[in-house]
C-alpha cells in the first residue's frame, strides 16, 4: 500500500488529535488549537506535491487510444475501454488528465463534423473584426437555402461543444451514443438542412498579464546607495518568496481570465444570435428543433425574446430530458399553449417508449425514452418523428 506525502505530512497531527480525545475535559483547548490547525492545511496544495506533471498528449495517438470501427474508444495496445484511475490515489491528475483527453475528443468530433457529414464551420459573430474573440456554428451545405425543412440541434450544458451530446458517453461508450452524428446523418438522409449550435462556446482564455508594480525606490529621492541596499533586500525577499512559492505549489497553473464572445456570452445569447443571423433568415417553410437539457431552456427563452417569429417558422421541437421552467422563465399563456400543441419532452424513464409521464408543468407533453443515460440516443429518430406530428405531439 502505498502512503502519500501529504498523508505522511498529516500522520502526526491525525495520531495527536486521537490521543488527545482519548483525554478528558481538560484537553479540549488542545483539541480546538489542532481543528484550527487543520483547518489551515490546504490539503489540495499538498496533494498537488505526490503529482506527476500536468504535461498531457495533444492526439488521441499521443494517449494511445484510438475509435475502432464501432465508434468505440480503445486503447491501441491492449483494446480495452479508457481508464480513469491511471494513477492510483491521484484523483485529481486523473481528472486533469482526462479533461485532456476531452479537449481532443472535442477536436475529433469537429474533424466528423466537417468530413464525414460534410457541414461548414461558419464564424461568429458575422461582422468580427480580427483581433475580437470569435466562436462558430456548423451549418449543412444548404441549410440556409432548402426550402422544406430544416433541423437544428441544440446539445445541453457544460463541457460538450458542437456535435456532442455527452463527452463521458463519448469516451464510455461510442460516438453514436455521445453525439450528434447519427441525427445529422439520418436529417440529411431525409432532405433537412442542418445547423449545429455550440452554445457552450461562450468566451476564450488567455493568461493574465502580469502587472508590474513599481518599487518605492525607483520614484524616490533617496541616495542612490540607499536605494542599492533597499532593492538588493527586495531581491533577496523575492528569491525567497519565488522558492517558497516553488515549493508549496509546485503545479502552478497559469492564471487565466476570460475574454466573452459578442453577442455569444451565454446559451441563451447564442440561440438568440444564431436564430437572428441564420434560423431566421433561412428559405426552410419548415424547421424542426432538436434540444437537449439545458438547450430546452434555451429554445424557452429563445421563444419568449422572438414568439411570433418562432411560431411563424417552427414546426416542432423535441426536448430531451429539457431543463426549461415556464414558470422561472416567465413564459407566458400563448407561449405555454403553443409548446403543449407543438413540443415533445422525451425524459429518462423505465417505461416503454413514448409512454406518458406525468408532469407538474404546464407546457408540453414529458414521454419516456426508455433510457437512464442522459443524451438522446434511444430516440434518435426526431426527424421522422419531427415530420409526423406537424399538427402536435
Amino acid at each position: 500500500m502505498s502512503i502519500s506525502l501529504s498523508s505522511l505530512i498529516l500522520l502526526p497531527v491525525w495520531v495527536s488529535m486521537a490521543q488527545i480525545q482519548q483525554g478528558g475535559p481538560d484537553e479540549k483547548e488542545k483539541t480546538t488549537a489542532l481543528k484550527d490547525l487543520l483547518s489551515r492545511i490546504d490539503l489540495d496544495e499538498l496533494m498537488k506535491k505526490d503529482e506527476p506533471p500536468l504535461d498531457f498528449p495533444d492526439t488521441l495517438e499521443g494517449f494511445e487510444y484510438a475509435f475502432n470501427e464501432k465508434g468505440q474508444l480503445r486503447h491501441i495496445k491492449t483494446g480495452e475501454p479508457f481508464v480513469f484511475n491511471y494513477q492510483e490515489d491521484l484523483h485529481r491528475w486523473n481528472q486533469k488528465r482526462y479533461e485532456a483527453l476531452g479537449e481532443i475528443i472535442t477536436k475529433y468530433v469537429y474533424e466528423l463534423l466537417e468530413k464525414d457529414c460534410n457541414l461548414k464551420k461558419i464564424s461568429i459573430p458575422v461582422d468580427a473584426t480580427e483581433s475580437e474573440p470569435k466562436s462558430f456554428i456548423f451549418m449543412s451545405e444548404d441549410a440556409l437555402t432548402n426550402p422544406q425543412k430544416l433541423m437544428v440541434l441544440i446539445h445541453g450544458s457544460g463541457v460538450v461543444r458542437a456535435g456532442q451530446w455527452a463527452r463521458r458517453l463519448i469516451i464510455n461508450e461510442d460516438l453514436d451514443s455521445g453525439t450528434q452524428i447519427p441525427f445529422i446523418k439520418r436529417a440529411m438522409d431525409e432532405g433537412y438542412g442542418v445547423i449545429v449550435l455550440n452554445p457552450n462556446e461562450n468566451y476564450i482564455e488567455v493568461e493574465k498579464p502580469k502587472i508590474h508594480v513599481q518599487s518605492s525606490s525607483e520614484s524616490s529621492d533617496e541616495p542612490a546607495e540607499k536605494r542599492e541596499r533597499k532593492d538588493k533586500v527586495s531581491k533577496e525577499t523575492k528569491k525567497r518568496r519565488d522558492f517558497y512559492e516553488k515549493y508549496r505549489n509546485p503545479q502552478r497553473e497559469k492564471e487565466m481570465m476570460q475574454l466573452y464572445i459578442r453577442e455569444n456570452g451565454s446559451p441563451e445569447e447564442h440561440a438568440v444570435y444564431v436564430w437572428d443571423h441564420f434560423i431566421a433568415q433561412s428559405a426552410a417553410e419548415n424547421v424542426f428543433f432538436v434540444a437537449h437539457s439545458y438547450g430546452g431552456l434555451a429554445f424557452v427563452e429563445l421563444m419568449i425574446q422572438r414568439e411570433a417569429d418562432v411560431k411563424s417558422k417552427v414546426t416542432a421541437v423535441a426536448l430531451t430530458d429539457s431543463v426549461h421552467n415556464v414558470w422561472h422563465q416567465e413564459a407566458g399563456k400563448t407561449i405555454r399553449e403553443w409548446m403543449r400543441e407543438n413540443c415533445c419532452n422525451w425524459v429518462s424513464s423505465s417505461e416503454p417508449l413514448d409512454t406518458s409521464v406525468e408532469s407538474m408543468l404546464p407546457d408540453c407533453p414529458r414521454v419516456s425514452a426508455v433510457t437512464v443515460n442522459s443524451p438522446p440516443h434511444s430516440i434518435y429518430h426526431p426527424p421522422a418523428v419531427a415530420e409526423s406530428h406537424t399538427s402536435g405531439f
